[in-house]
């Protein structure tokens, strides 16, 4: 199939290029002409919360990518959608993730799929945001009516579309791993090049800072006095994209300084392996979620997990087998992570991270998104 991804690539940063990079990918593999069109402007710099959007990484050799899209100019979207209308590819596939980009994608859509050919399938990363803001729903419903067919990687996902729409084909599929961050590499090289102290066991809390994923729940349960015997450090590695004032003043407030390790930067993706490769477990005290990119790299690391019991996490790591499953409350989060260190969880936890892992695959979700195409009528 000749086949075009609209959305985020190089040389932007983050979890959603990073995803439609390695999607690109998995389709090329599987004999698909394939071209992404990425954006020239994502968000005006006064709406973006983190330092930079771009990537420091080199840009991937082996895909066509093709800077088009302005997010905000909406004679630039009626020019893609007539370039894809005119070109008529197959398939046109569209990772969705916040109502703010519904107009531009929307539109581009409508247009695309005009000329009877094409056929316009989203991955659904979020359709109403955790983050509430006014116009979310009527956004949402405008994007929705403007594509053949989803693909929801969790129920609550599922539910939420199913909400705005009720005829479409919508399929099921779990978000696949991130498996592009290189090979697993050794606990001793990881703390030697994060410079860290080997004597010491580490709980990792990785990824962008919002107030939904619950660092302020994390802080208060490693205050928790037990830890206070136990040689066990929390690394914090991610740029906030919510004000750290209140995180660095709760954690003066527990007494924890000295005992968080800070790497509040975005964490390129030639780094990635490192954290992960030190941490001895990852932790997702989430107050709200529908999935996470984090725990699909905790997968591919083979690292045990503590999830909160929120959205679609607990629908991916299985309590007992590939971590832990817990309501956000910080005495459970305390709880869990002690039992983890004061029993030596880890070897325990590794079978079933095997195991779960293997659902995972990329061909999973190329699969997903062609029976979602082949649905539409």
């Amino acid at each position: 199939m000749d086949i075009i991804i609209l959305g985020t690539a190089y040389p932007y940063r983050g979890g959603l290029a990073v995803y439609n990079e390695r999607l690109a990918h998995e389709f090329q593999n599987e004999g698909d002409n394939v071209e992404i069109f990425t954006i020239s402007l994502q968000y005006p710099s006064f709406l973006f919360p983190g330092k930079t959007q771009y990537s420091e990484d080199s840009a991937p050799q082996d895909l066509k990518i093709s800077r088009l899209v302005n997010s905000c100019n909406p004679l630039n979207w009626i020019k893609v959608g007539r370039m894809i209308r005119d070109r008529k590819p197959d398939l046109v596939v569209i990772k969705f993730w916040l109502p703010f980009m519904a107009p531009c994608l929307g539109t581009i859509a409508r247009i695309a799929r005009s000329n009877g050919h094409t056929r316009v399938v989203s991955i659904l990363d979020n359709v109403i945001p955790h983050e509430h803001r006014p116009g979310d729903r009527l956004f949402a419903r405008y994007f929705v009516n403007s594509v053949n067919g989803f693909v929801a990687m969790s129920d609550s996902v599922l539910a939420d579309v199913q909400t705005l729409d009720s005829t479409r084909t919508k399929v099921f599929c779990r978000h696949p791993l991130y498996d592009n961050f290189g090979e697993p590499v050794e606990r001793e090289e990881a703390i030697e090049y994060l410079g860290l102290n080997s004597s010491q066991r580490y709980m990792l809390f990785f990824g962008l800072i919002r107030d939904y994923k619950g660092l302020d729940l994390m802080l208060r349960a490693y205050a928790d006095s037990r830890f206070r015997k136990m040689n066990v450090k929390l690394i914090v590695a991610g740029e906030f994209y919510s004000g750290s004032e209140k995180y660095f003043e709760l954690e003066k407030e527990l007494g924890l300084e000295g005992m968080v390790i800070w790497k509040s930067d975005f964490v390129p993706d030639s780094q990635v392996r490192y954290y992960f490769g030190a941490a001895d477990i990852v932790v997702q005290p989430y107050k709200s979620a529908t999935q996470s990119g984090v725990t699909q790299i905790a997968y591919h690391f083979e690292k045990p997990m503590l999830v909160t019991n929120v959205g679609g996490l607990a629908e991916i790591v299985p309590d007992g087998q590939a971590g832990y499953v817990v309501e956000p409350d910080e005495r459970q989060i305390a709880d869990a992570l002690v039992d983890f260190f004061r029993s030596n969880r880890q070897k325990h936890f590794r079978d079933g991270l095997l195991q779960e892992k293997r659902q995972y695959s990329w061909s999973n979700m190329t699969r997903s998104v062609r029976k979602a195409m082949e649905d539409v009528d």
